[in-house]
């Protein structure tokens, strides 16, 4: 068995948004040489997420809509994470709702996706460089 390890840097526009990453997981497959086995993405930073979706953007636009009637950022005092002085507690709960990482399999050197499935970065603390892990772990054959 083989494994391969890659890092994924982000450092986003906005202080949430969802970035399509599958071509960069599927890239990091492709220079693995792994043909069969799985692949893990994992967002390495607690107001950061990884998850699998369609790639649609008035279900993105749901997905932030959905997320801020759940954890609304405002107002910061409603939270206690906040009282140490960060303003950020609403992120480490839509990560929390969002998922942490994700995990596919790989079959002939490609991700195995169901229908309309794409691999998401989610941020919600953005505008400053976060990184992403991906380890891919199989055989060549």
């Amino acid at each position: 068995m083989k494994s391969f390890t890659e890092y994924l840097y982000f450092n986003t526009q906005k202080t949430r948004e969802f970035i399509n990453i599958t071509g960069m997981a599927q890239a990091c497959i492709d220079k693995s040489g792994i043909k069969e086995g799985l692949c893990l993405v994992n967002a390495m930073h607690i107001t950061a997420s990884v998850f699998i979706n369609d790639d649609e953007r008035g279900l993105h636009k749901d997905f932030d809509k959905w997320l801020e009637y759940l954890a609304p950022h405002e107002p910061i005092s409603q939270y206690k994470h906040n009282l140490t002085g960060e303003d950020n507690a609403d992120a480490h709960l839509k990560r929390t709702i969002m998922g942490r990482e994700v995990v596919v399999a790989v079959t002939d050197g490609k991700l195995d996706f169901g229908p309309w499935e794409q691999i998401f970065y989610g941020e919600f603390d953005g505008q400053r460089r976060k990184r992403v892990l991906v380890k891919i772990i199989g055989d060549n054959a």
